[in-house]
């Protein structure tokens, strides 16, 4: 599951390195779009690749949170970051926030004509609206998502709470300064 957000953190980026290019070359120094329908078809090609880009954590996300949690809370204080309890919280209200848009996708899909399937207006424009409401979710996500990894790596480091604490074998002092020969 760790490899999949790894991949999902990379594949945002890049998606989102390619949406600020093209913002940059495609709106006015105060941000208004030259184009807005062009500048709105972009967008939602930004939305549509981040949603696919996260459908491999989609499944283990709530396990990731849960396992990063834990972690947390068995880290000895002084290698536990700040950041990662408010950024855990905003991971799992992300979560939640795009679970609701998925089961109200399902209902929205449901709800479409018969005929409407994947490369039609119909189901095309509402998977749109779908992708774009959860756009800001996922953007928490490839923003934040790097918290679960750095909590890994720092419990993977840690003491274990089984091993015995360490002992300290020093070599036993003779009393006296050693010599240097020559």
């Amino acid at each position: 599951m760790l490899n999949h957000l790894g991949r999902f953190l990379r594949d945002s980026q890049k998606i989102l390195d390619s949406w600020n290019a093209y913002s940059d070359e495609a709106t006015d120094l105060d941000g208004w779009p030259y184009d807005d329908d062009a500048y709105g078809r972009r967008a939602s090609l930004r939305d549509a690749a981040t949603a696919e880009a996260f459908e491999n954590v989609r499944d283990g996300a709530h396990h990731l949170l849960a396992t990063a949690q834990t972690q947390l809370t068995h880290l000895p204080a002084h290698t536990v970051q700040n950041r990662w309890v408010w950024q855990l919280g905003v991971l799992h209200e992300a979560l939640d926030r795009l679970d609701a848009l998925h089961e109200k996708w399902l209902q929205t899909r449901d709800s479409l004509p018969a005929d409407a399937r994947p490369g039609t207006e119909t189901f095309d424009d509402a998977l749109a609206v779908h992708h774009a409401e959860a756009w800001s979710s996922l953007d928490d996500w490839a923003t934040h998502g790097h918290a679960i990894r750095d909590i890994n790596a720092a419990a993977r480091h840690a003491p274990s709470p089984l091993a015995p604490p360490p002992t300290a074998t020093a070599a036993p002092s003779t009393g006296r300064a050693g010599k240097v020969r020559s």
